[in-house]
């Protein structure tokens, strides 16, 4: 690797990843395109470890003639796509632009990528390479006591954020199949660390109870997730791109299943302990109107990426929880640019007080 084009690279875990590849590759430069839409921040970019090497195109993966013009004028060799529109809730509202981004998006990128790995001779994999961010939700759910999925499982998405990724992952392994276009993909289970738009479970909960405000929970509370930190998440993905063999696909998860619920109670036990109010926070949670469709339980089998890459995950759930909650407590200048948009502000009204 030495100019790598990442999606999406202002968001959660896009940003995440250049930290790693920076720290991991010194010699690599990334290209970042981001539309900044709101859950894209220029904030997630602040002390990168080395900003000589990074640099920033604001623009969207559905504009076929910028990204034809940021492989051919920087002379990518690798693209790691994370650009997608993620927030189940947001899908449910609004499922057109969860069509135009992971599905259109996605196919756009692609036909740039594969006219531009075409025109340079069809390089194969070891010089050329397209990774490709997808999630778990593509599987659907699960019933307790059924087995974690593996790579193998058929695809069977209930929300129209799944739909959208589970076409779009499809379209890359048809590029492949097709074309022999080189390719990579890995579907992970729910992240959870620093720099998380404050919408998601973890980050919300947090910041809610910091703040003394109640704290919203789905129907019963006992969905299951599996919960992975980003920062093992982002080894994965290195790993992939280091060592996997062309067209491979992999499972990454964080090896746990807890509920919501119980997820809502540590935090709120790791707040009560980092910043006291006299009254356990336990105390604010508010059952709320329960998400359409809400999928009941996610498990990933990682045995694969273990046993092929030798990736495991280094944080316990213990331990990520309580970084996390150190991180968004100890970072509130983020905290306070991210929700004095006006954007997630009517966001947290409709989704969240109008369920009461």
């Amino acid at each position: 690797m030495k100019n790598v084009l990442v999606t999406g690279g202002a968001g959660f875990i896009g940003s995440n990843f250049i930290r790693t590849l920076q720290i991991k590759e010194p010699l690599v430069h990334v290209y970042n395109l981001d539309a900044l839409t709101y859950s894209g921040s220029l904030e997630n970019l602040r002390g990168l470890p080395d900003e000589s090497r990074h640099s920033f195109i604001h623009g969207d993966i559905c504009d076929g003639a910028l990204v034809d013009r940021v492989l051919q004028d920087h002379e990518i060799d690798t693209i790691v796509h994370f650009a997608a529109e993620s927030h189940v809730d947001r899908s449910i509202l609004g499922p057109g632009q969860f069509v135009q981004t992971n599905i259109v998006g996605t196919y756009t990128l692609l036909e740039s990528a594969r006219k531009y790995w075409a025109a340079n001779g069809g390089l194969d994999s070891a010089r050329f390479r397209f990774h490709h961010i997808s999630t778990d939700e593509v599987f659907g759910t699960l019933k307790p006591g059924e087995p974690a999925w593996t790579e193998e499982i058929p695809y069977a998405p209930s929300s129209p954020y799944s739909a959208s990724k589970a076409s779009a992952d499809h379209l890359v392994r048809s590029y492949g199949h097709t074309y022999h276009f080189p390719y990579t993909l890995t579907n992970c289970s729910n992240n959870y660390g620093p720099n998380q738009f404050p919408e998601k479970l973890i980050p919300l909960i947090i910041l809610n109870a910091l703040e003394n405000k109640p704290l919203p929970v789905y129907g019963d509370g006992n969905q299951i997730r599996d919960w992975l930190h980003v920062q093992d998440h982002c080894d994965a993905i290195y790993l992939v791109l280091k060592q996997a063999k062309d067209r491979s696909s992999y499972n990454i998860g964080g090896g746990n299943q807890p509920t919501n619920l119980s997820i809502v109670h540590k935090i709120c036990d790791l707040v009560d302990e980092m910043s006291p109010c006299g009254t356990p926070r336990r105390g604010l949670i508010q059952y709320v109107k329960d998400r359409p469709g809400h999928d009941r339980r996610y498990a990933m089998d990682s045995s694969k990426i273990s046993r092929e890459l030798g990736w495991v995950p280094t944080h316990t759930l213990e331990l990520g929880l309580r970084e996390t909650t150190e991180w968004y407590l100890g970072h509130p200048e983020w905290v306070s640019a991210i929700r004095q948009q006006v954007e997630y502000q009517s966001w947290v009204v409709k989704n969240y007080e109008e369920r009461k």
